[in-house]
């Protein structure tokens, strides 16, 4: 059903011009046909009970592909093209939760006295982290008593979704007409390929090499076992670390690229990666994406919060002009090169998911010259410990009474990180 939707997607983004002025990808618009169609639509697509696990699966495989697509780099030197990264979407992180609790302590319980302290956090959860955060929070605060937080955390992310590719096509039709993008001109000169997603003749080239003799394995094969079994080591890692640290969940891809990383080392040192083509990897970490992109919009959820369909509306209007700010503002001054495709990267996961991200990522990069997924493998390694930090301690922090202290120490320190990546300037190109 899924590969119906890319089809679909294709045929509607070369034949018609509402797809094309905002460069749409087909799976973005194949996955907002199967939300329209699907469980949480018309229900005329009988996706399985599952379909919301897919896109972690996918996003495992994208990353378990990278280390064997990439030039390979020392560490000293990824490190420093992901320090910036890292400030620049822990500070995002760190201005929506002030953000969104100093607009709820301030402002809304001015109007609505009886609003529930971590009414705030309701921003963050949704637009930094998802639906899955979303759950993880509205358990942590059910579990204290406030039982509506899963249903206006899910909504949060749904909206932030929506968010996500209409303000990412904004910013990438304004970076476009200002220059500030690396890989893309002026919207309005795109060459028509560029518009209808089609090549013509004389513009194909080859998607990768044969390495492998047709008599011993297919190529293609070859290389989707590589991917497939990176992310078999990936996912028994996982299993065996929730059970050593059930409090500290670590993400499949983040453990997905690292053994990638590792697999790549000893394939270097047996003399057998010279026969993993980079072009085809990369081919098929792209297929991966789309069918990630159309699963994950697929799987959206809508509840029904009209009840607090006020407040939630100035949470979200405020959670937009941060997110914006933070884009046109803080981006260009903390991120160093390629800062735009890095920014719009971060956009739509902040705002979004992650598909997201890489939905936007690829309109502005289509072929990944800019490395900004191998640069956010790396950094997100340490975002992690702020994220789970925040989701795990906050609910308790504000059913305690320190919800004040929380906004402030947040703004505190993405103020820090914001002045010591804005002013002192690291040494990260």
């Amino acid at each position: 059903m899924a590969s119906g939707l890319l089809l679909v997607g294709i045929l509607l983004r070369a034949n018609f011009g509402i797809f094309q002025r905002v460069l749409l990808p087909a799976s973005v618009i194949g996955g907002f046909l199967g939300l329209f169609l699907g469980p949480n639509g018309l229900g005329v697509l009988p996706f399985s009970d599952f379909l919301s696990k897919y896109p972690g699966v996918l996003i495992a495989l994208v990353y378990a592909g990278l280390p064997l697509s990439s030039v390979m780099v020392s560490l000293s030197t990824m490190v420093k093209r992901s320090i910036d990264l890292w400030a620049y979407s822990s500070i995002a992180i760190l201005v929506q939760w002030c953000g969104g609790l100093m607009l709820s302590l301030l402002m809304l319980n001015l109007w609505w006295p009886d609003l529930h302290p971590g009414f705030g956090t309701v921003l963050p959860a949704g637009f930094v982290g998802g639906h899955g955060t979303a759950t993880a929070i509205g358990a942590s605060f059910s579990n204290l008593g406030w039982d509506e937080a899963t249903s206006l955390a899910m909504m949060s992310a749904t909206v932030g979704i929506l968010g996500s590719i209409t303000g990412g096509i904004f910013w990438i039709k304004w970076g476009s007409e200002n220059g500030a993008t690396g890989f893309l001109g002026r919207f309005a000169d795109l060459p028509d390929e560029m518009v209808t997603g089609l090549l013509n003749q004389n513009q194909r080239m080859p998607a990768g090499h044969v390495t492998i003799a047709a008599n011993a394995l297919d190529t293609l094969a070859f290389h989707l076992s590589l991917i497939f079994f990176i992310f078999l080591i990936a996912y028994q890692l996982s299993e065996l670390w929730d059970i050593a640290f059930s409090g500290f969940k670590l993400p499949l891809f983040c453990l997905a690229f690292v053994c990638g990383l590792l697999v790549r080392l000893l394939l270097s040192r047996v003399k057998v990666m010279r026969y993993v083509d980079q072009n085809t990897v990369g081919h098929l970490s792209g297929s991966f994406t789309d069918f990630l992109i159309v699963f994950g919009i697929s799987s959206i959820y809508f509840p029904t919060v009209m009840k607090y369909a006020p407040q939630l509306t100035a949470l979200f209007v405020v959670g937009f002009l941060l997110s914006s700010l933070t884009f046109r503002i803080i981006g260009p001054k903390v991120l160093h090169s390629n800062w735009f495709e890095k920014a719009i990267f971060t956009w739509g996961w902040i705002t979004g998911v992650m598909a997201m991200g890489i939905a936007l990522l690829r309109i502005v990069d289509p072929n990944n010259k800019s490395r900004v997924l191998d640069s956010f493998a790396l950094a997100y390694l340490f975002i992690v410990p702020l994220e789970i930090g925040l989701i795990t301690i906050a609910p308790q922090l504000l059913a305690e009474g320190y919800a004040l202290a929380l906004a402030v120490g947040t703004g505190l320190l993405a103020i820090f990180l914001f002045a010591l990546f804005a002013f002192i300037k690291p040494n990260v190109d």
